[in-house]
């Protein structure tokens, strides 16, 4: 569907956003509605940097216009035809600038994009939630059966007292009367006497019976508190948990609020049908009256059921978390963090009048700065709970005092340390007055982003492993994670940040790396120390770290899709190859490299035999310059008699290059690639047949000026030991450079006047209008065997 279909089509919340949007001059939303066909299909990022390409969209824009302005007349549309020519010459401003106006159209087409991603998130959170009550567990469905019990038994007992407040009210009139008429015969005032104390049994019996109901009623909703709180509470909890650390979970709390809502509710009415026995007892009361000897143990129990839901229904909807961290649970000194608190007893009368205030744990000295006192509302809350959304808040290290580190935790490093913020409150209703408190997950606390990757694995540790959300000591001695536990967590980084986990396989190889092979990796373990310590720049974290990273940056789409093996070892590769035809690769991460990708192939040698060649890896230095499925298109050989050929055919296990990764290719090649905006040429990783090295020039070595080292190798079984390696550039009208490389003229000038660089002067082109890029020559690495494939 369209762009902007799907925008008209959103709920009336966004759809004010758009009309806020288009409040503008610069693009009435008359023309965004009447060309938007014509609109999104044009390229405005690149007509933004081309003013031949502007000009004609200026010119195309105008053109329609007049179109549209034809089709009122004929429909007379007298508005529309005055206000579609009145656009007209708006536009006419940018006729000296086309840019600017494709700069203005993408700015638009950007922000509509925003509202879209909004809209659509907000989407998936409903749709979350009603998939989870679609999907209720037998446990959850007999809840909510329960529920309905309790508030049927509630209405049940309100119709009681009701007609015990209408039997005494009888009995207290037929004595008043009694009283009144005083009859003097001694037979008619025993007679009198005998229905009186009839009617004072039979109201004796119903104040028993309702005390009774009343006593059942309280035992039926401590059973739903114990379950509410130590077992649907705890669970919400600990899918939280997981939840921060990539976990699909459902943590919606809206169900959990509809339950302790009716619990909280239903006692509260106890409470007031035992008001109402106390008001009863004031106006008759005998000998021996169960009320006044029952009550105040029922009133004792309510009152303290209530509490216990109370105290329990104070949570930390939205855990602590900086907008740009590695992850939540994560704070920086001195920079801003949210922390977003929720009462899951909603009572509409309570709104903005019970203010929650912030504090912090006493292990560390730590002052809090920001909005540290807010009011429980509903109005900051998608779904109307009663919350309280800390926005600003910073942390501010003590510097007095006995330093920052606790006498409990003197061993461990910063990263290592843990740190509880917490949360009180006090609820008042209906003469009961109780003071609650909430805490946050666990947070590490740095000051230094260099620490970040290192406090996230802390995280990630802590809440794979520990239920005791407040054990902040968790690293003075923690346990090892089991295998099962750890390969979960692991693929649960990957589906948070890409949509898409590990499979078996790629478990089953990142097992193989870290407990060798022929092991029952069920019953393998995983020492903190070896998965991640402060300082330590081989630990197991910071390898797996470094690909997610790369993946999520550069090769989302390509993962998401299903195109990276990834996860698989070089003796695996070998055998999965050697069975393929010629040109099947596969794409795999370095098991050295951090943050590195390679590729590997099967080649034939001349014997017959299957050959398998790698590549030294490519890292983010590489993808940020040329995309890694342009790289994969454009990569070539030199076999025999130097004919250049790209030995990349079919991606494991047989699929057709093109067919797999075609539709991420630019369609656009020569002057319209996006990879090159002032030279004609197109770099190719290129390799003699049977040699080892091929080197393609990056622009950040040129800035640094200094002697470079090899970026990307190449590597086969049958590769000679002394090879010369040679990096071509031909003239290509489909370049792979970033047109964001540029160097000044005088650099350029500085680079072709240099002898040691080129051989041939004719591998550039005539066009000296398109300055500002430069050359710089190459080095090789010496051949190596496959049986150390690069990394």
């Amino acid at each position: 569907m369209a762009q902007w279909e799907r925008l008209r089509e959103l709920p009336a919340v966004y759809r004010q956003q758009l009309h806020e949007l288009y409040d503008r001059d610069a693009l009435p939303m008359d023309v965004r509605h009447y060309l938007s066909v014509w609109i999104e299909k044009q390229e405005w990022q690149r007509a933004a940097r081309d003013h031949d390409l502007a000009m004609v969209l200026f010119q195309v824009l105008l053109e329609n216009l007049d179109i549209q302005h034809s089709r009122f007349i004929q429909e007379e549309s007298f508005l529309l035809q005055h206000n579609i020519r009145r656009y007209k010459q708006n536009f006419q401003r940018y006729l000296n600038d086309p840019c600017a106006l494709a700069s203005t159209i993408l700015w638009f087409l950007e922000k509509e994009k925003e509202i879209l991603q909004s809209a659509e998130l907000a989407e998936q959170v409903r749709f979350l939630c009603v998939e989870q009550e679609a999907m209720e567990t037998s446990s959850q469905q007999d809840l909510e059966r329960k529920m309905a019990g309790l508030r049927n038994e509630v209405q049940c007992m309100e119709h009681a007292m009701l007609c015990l407040e209408e039997q005494q009210d009888e009995f207290d009139f037929k004595y008043q009367t009694h009283k009144m008429e005083a009859a003097v015969d001694e037979a008619v005032k025993k007679e009198q006497v005998k229905v009186f104390q009839l009617l004072v049994n039979k109201l004796n019996e119903c104040r028993k019976s309702t005390l009774s109901d009343l006593n059942k009623l309280l035992d039926k909703a401590e059973h739903l508190i114990e379950i509410l709180v130590k077992k649907e509470l705890v669970d919400w909890q600990r899918r939280q948990q997981k939840s921060y650390i990539g976990a699909p979970d459902n943590v919606c709390l809206d169900q959990l609020e509809n339950w302790f809502t009716c619990v909280a509710v239903s006692v509260f009415q106890v409470r007031e049908f035992l008001g109402k026995l106390d008001e009863l007892v004031g106006k008759v009361s005998y000998a021996n009256d169960p009320v006044k000897t029952q009550k105040p143990a029922l009133q004792k129990r309510a009152d303290t059921l209530l509490k216990d839901l109370l105290k329990s229904s104070f949570v930390v909807e939205t855990q602590p978390s900086m907008p740009q961290g590695k992850g939540p649970l994560v704070l920086r000194t001195n920079v801003q963090f949210s922390v977003k608190t929720r009462l899951l007893v909603k009572f509409p009368e309570l709104n903005h009048s019970m203010k929650v205030n912030v504090s912090m744990d006493r292990y560390r000295r730590f002052n809090v700065l920001g909005t540290k006192t807010k009011a429980l509302n509903m109005a900051e809350s998608q779904s109307g709970g009663m919350v309280a959304d800390f926005r600003h808040l910073t942390l501010k290290e003590q510097k007095s005092g006995g330093g920052g580190k606790g006498v409990s935790d003197i061993s461990l490093s910063v990263t290592e340390e843990l740190h509880i913020i917490y949360f009180d409150t006090v609820f008042e209703q209906k003469g009961l007055s109780v003071q609650l408190e909430a805490s946050s997950l666990p947070v590490v606390i740095i000051s230094n982003s260099s620490q970040q990757q290192s406090a996230w694995a802390s995280v990630l540790w802590f809440n794979m492993l520990c239920q005791d959300t407040k054990d902040v000591m968790f690293f003075a001695n923690s346990p090892a994670a089991p295998w099962p536990v750890f390969g979960e967590m692991l693929s649960w980084q990957f589906l948070s940040a890409t949509k898409r986990g590990l499979n078996d396989t790629q478990l089953e190889m990142i097992a193989h790396k870290l407990f060798g092979k022929g092991q029952d990796y069920n019953t393998c373990k995983v020492a903190w120390s070896k998965f991640s310590k402060e300082n330590t720049p081989d630990t197991f974290w910071v390898w797996f770290d470094g690909i997610l990273v790369m993946v999520k940056t550069y090769l989302e789409d390509l993962w998401r899709d299903g195109h990276i093996m990834g996860f698989v070892s070089k003796g695996k590769e070998k055998s999965l190859l050697k069975k393929k035809q010629r040109g099947t690769f596969l794409l795999r991460f370095s098991e050295s490299v951090i943050g590195g990708i390679t590729f590997s192939w099967v080649d034939i040698t001349i014997t017959g035999e299957p050959d398998i060649k790698t590549v030294q890896p490519f890292t983010k230095v590489d993808l940020s310059q040329i995309p890694f499925h342009e790289i994969i298109r454009n990569f070539q050989i030199l076999e025999a008699e130097n004919i250049p050929e790209n030995p990349l055919l079919y991606l494991y296990p047989n699929t057709p290059k093109d067919e797999a990764f075609g539709k991420y290719y630019s369609d656009k090649s020569g002057d319209d690639s996006p990879f090159i905006k002032y030279i004609k040429t197109k770099l190719m990783f290129v390799s003699k047949e049977n040699t080892l090295e091929a080197r393609s020039p990056m622009p950040s070595d040129m800035a640094q000026g200094e002697g470079l080292e090899p970026m990307n190798g190449l590597c086969g079984e049958a590769a000679e030991q002394n090879g010369n390696p040679q990096c071509l550039e031909i003239y290509q009208p489909d370049p792979m450079l970033s047109d964001s490389v540029a160097t000044p003229d005088e650099d350029l000038l500085m680079y072709l006047n240099n002898p040691n660089l080129f051989v041939d002067s004719e591998i550039l082109p005539e066009e000296t209008g398109l300055a500002d890029f430069s050359f710089q020559g190459f080095n090789c690495l010496p051949p190596q065997s496959c049986g150390s494939i690069f990394q």
